[in-house]
């Protein structure tokens, strides 16, 4: 077992010392917005009683690659399955690239493979609450606080 911070495990992640699902990624570049546990504790706090919702990410299968749409998203639909009872699949002839370059409004995660994750989010968080750095394990290019 070992303790590792937000960048730390990240940076775990990358060199495929370690596997993350993409919520844990995502909540751990969220983490990144924090320069202390102190500082963690008072955003937690101060946002505590403003509420929260309910995600359910929609998986989009590109011709190559897969992008997890969370709510906000411009793709993300209207009505989501939160059941699972519909087993809706989303899918499109166009690339990852494509779908990228023609879009806006953005709350998703790229997955490449297993080891190749980017997040991009654009939208404004709801609730006050804080929007994950944006990172991509294929480079290294984010400033996290930590």
């Amino acid at each position: 077992l070992q303790w590792s911070s937000p960048p730390e495990a990240i940076e775990l992640f990358k060199s495929q010392e370690i596997s993350l699902a993409p919520p844990q990624f995502y909540e751990l570049c969220r983490l990144c917005n924090f320069s202390s546990l102190h500082e963690l504790h008072k955003f937690s706090s101060d946002r505590a009683l403003e509420g929260c919702e309910c995600w359910m990410p929609i998986m989009l299968t590109a011709s190559d690659g897969l992008i997890q749409l969370l709510p906000g998203d411009e793709l993300y639909p209207e009505d989501p399955d939160y059941t699972g009872e519909m087993n809706t699949v989303m899918s499109t002839d166009k690339t990852v690239e494509d779908l990228m370059k023609e879009g806006s409004t953005f709350h998703r995660i790229v997955i490449k493979n297993i080891n190749s994750l980017a997040l991009y989010v654009n939208i404004q968080a709801k609730y006050k609450h804080m929007n994950p750095l944006m990172i991509n394990t294929d480079c290294s290019d984010y400033n996290s606080r930590l």
